[in-house]
């Protein structure tokens, strides 16, 4: 069987309508969107039609979309953007969950002098309201929290927290990375000032994202050296990933309803199939607020590393959480947050689905899996110990 892939929410397939309409602006229309001469205007035109293809899909104004290389860029923009042009308020809030483009950068606004709110979760991985509320107070600068969780797929209840951070009079963050395109997004009723995404998450290209900036939110540039994105982001544009974005989101939009329905009863279903063949096994996050495409299952006693090694050779690609930390050893910061026993913790794999995998892949992976599982447990010193403590 051909390699199956189920690490969407790491990166996703390029669709191959993105590939097509990118293709003639690397090759026939490659001139600087920032020239004088139509050669370059054109391209002007066409990147103007890619800012109001992001904004449907987000519901706001194409002059509110600035793009960028990416999530990390529009998160690092977002927050030190903020904090730099708000530099009388020291404070910021976010959550213990936060993806490290968001996690981080706050972390290193706290080691500069500011001060730093991290908010728990309880053991489905959601947020207390009354706590968020109380977390904020007059020196509060802006509260960042994510739309959706990268590991676990829960979903925040982005408007209630919109609503109790602008009630406070702050600046309101959400990183969408992993919402936009898989859930609706409609930001002329979500009041949020800012809101990140990247571009190979919905099936576009790398290296482009966007981060959107309500009318009226004052933000200094990351960025400087030029006039370009209306002196919000400087530097050349990245002319054919922008256009493949803006088809990619035009996708997304007109996908969605097959994200939600025929996506998310495949992920049902191996979830389902495999927590009923797998003895000690369990689901992580609120089964009820989640992405549709994201399921993240724990395997106690045995080491997701193994797990993932054991699929890789089957040819089945999936992750044990965020691929911007799999290289550590680290057990997941999210899972921690939550709570989830250690001997469940290591043995955690995230399966993640697009619109592009199929029922026979769900079907191979179903058959393959548990006896996987077992093996391990044979060998695993982490069951022997269990067994020992129960004796």
């Amino acid at each position: 069987m051909k390699n199956i892939y189920l690490d969407n929410n790491a990166t996703t397939r390029t669709a191959e309508e993105v590939v097509e309409e990118m293709l003639p602006y690397l090759t026939e229309y490659y001139g600087n969107a920032s020239s004088m001469h139509s050669f370059g205007g054109q391209i002007r035109h066409k990147i103007d039609r890619s800012r109001q293809q992001v904004a449907d899909l987000l519901g706001c104004n194409a002059d509110e979309i600035i793009f960028t290389s990416g999530g990390t860029e529009s998160d690092n923009a977002a927050i030190r953007g903020v904090f730099e042009s708000r530099n009388q308020k020291p404070h910021i809030v976010t959550t213990r969950v936060e993806h490290p483009a968001v996690r981080d950068t706050c972390r290193q606004l706290q080691k500069q002098g500011h001060y730093l709110t991290e908010l728990p979760v309880d053991n489905s991985g959601r947020l207390d309201l009354n706590e968020l509320d109380k977390a904020i107070t007059d020196d509060t600068a802006m509260v960042s929290v994510m739309y959706a969780n990268n590991e676990t797929g829960v979903i925040f209840p982005i408007e209630e927290i919109a609503r109790i951070v602008k009630n406070k009079g702050c600046v309101f963050h959400t990183d969408a990375v992993q919402a936009a395109g898989k859930i609706p997004i409609n930001l002329n009723k979500l009041p949020a000032d800012l809101l990140s995404i990247s571009g190979h998450k919905l099936h576009g290209p790398k290296g482009v994202g966007v981060l959107y900036v309500r009318r009226g939110t004052h933000l200094n540039p990351l960025i400087t050296g030029g006039h370009q994105e209306w002196g919000r982001r400087a530097g050349t544009e990245n002319v054919p990933a922008i256009i493949g974005l803006g088809k990619a989101c035009e996708l997304a939009q007109k996908n969605m309803y097959e994200e939600n329905n025929r996506v998310k009863e495949m992920r049902d279903r191996l979830e389902n199939a495999l927590t009923q063949k797998c003895p000690d096994s369990r689901i992580n996050g609120d089964s009820k607020s989640r992405l549709p495409n994201t399921t993240n299952i724990s395997f106690e006693y045995i080491e997701g590393e193994a797990i993932l090694l054991m699929l890789d050779q089957s040819g089945i690609a999936a992750s044990s959480g965020s691929a911007c930390t799999s290289g550590s050893l680290e057990p997941s910061h999210v899972l921690r947050a939550m709570g989830v026993p250690f001997t469940a913790v290591h043995g955690s794999v995230r399966f993640s689905l697009s619109r592009y995998n199929t029922d026979e892949e769900i079907d191979y992976v179903i058959r393959e899996l548990p006896g996987m599982i077992e093996r391990l447990r044979e060998i695993s010193p982490f069951t022997k110990t269990a067994e020992r403590n129960t004796l």
